[in-house]
């Protein structure tokens, strides 16, 4: 029972599911089954937060290393948890002013609204700025005209860079805008490798994600796999 009713379960509302997509008559199902989602959603939630509890307090008890980070982790979760469920700094809503708690909690000014603002946002910033040296340095590891492949890839990526630069505009600016050979102004070139060899690639791989997702759903709708029960079969 434990293999057999979660197949039956998942396979149900997944038929459900396309079904409501394609014959309007039972969109209403697809809603709800929409609306269950969201409740085992929450569950999740709970759930992966006493998995951060108990991965950081196990950590901090047994002083493994980095667990000074694990204690900034746990202060950091419950101040925003505090910040989000006790909605600190939100004002009613105008239309229920007696409803302390009818207020958005992500609204301009409130608690949870400033530490998404200065806290969050400034620390999202600075962690992509250090991944931005990160990828310069692949980025010179692997471009390295060592065949001919390597050596278009390093020729694209120069253009391309060149492109949204101004030295790529100087470098070619001697070119006429409206001449007959205005397509070969680097800013130009770097346009239209971006509209035509990157669409191009960019939708060769959407289809073929979109395949293996028609794939890999067909599976377990029919059973075949079980790898989200766990245990791999």
């Amino acid at each position: 029972m434990k293999r057999t009713v979660p197949l039956i379960i998942t396979a149900t509302v997944g038929v459900v599911l396309i079904v409501s997509n394609f014959i309007p008559a039972f969109r209403a199902w697809g809603e709800e089954a929409t609306t269950f989602f969201s409740i085992i959603a929450a569950i999740a939630f709970v759930l992966g937060g006493g998995s951060l509890l108990k991965v950081h307090l196990r950590k901090i008890s047994d002083r493994n290393a980095g667990w000074g980070y694990s204690i900034v982790v746990l202060g950091t979760f419950f101040a925003t948890l505090a910040v989000g469920l006790l909605k600190i700094g939100v004002t009613p809503n105008p239309a229920f002013p007696d409803m302390p708690w009818a207020g958005d909690v992500q609204a301009r000014g409130t608690a949870f609204w400033w530490a998404y603002e200065y806290t969050f946002k400034p620390l999202t910033s600075t962690m992509f700025a250090m991944l931005a040296f990160y990828i310069a340095s692949a980025a010179f590891r692997a471009f390295r005209a060592k065949n001919l492949e390597a050596m278009l890839l390093l020729g694209t990526a120069f253009i391309i860079l060149l492109g949204r630069t101004f030295a790529g505009y100087w470098l070619t600016s001697w070119i006429p805008i409206d001449g007959p050979f205005s397509g070969l102004r680097i800013e130009e070139l770097s346009v239209y490798i971006m509209q035509v060899f990157n669409t191009a690639g960019n939708r060769a791989i959407i289809i073929g994600i979109a395949l293996g997702i028609a794939s890999t759903s067909l599976k377990i709708l029919m059973g075949l796999d079980r790898s989200y029960l766990g245990g791999g079969n």
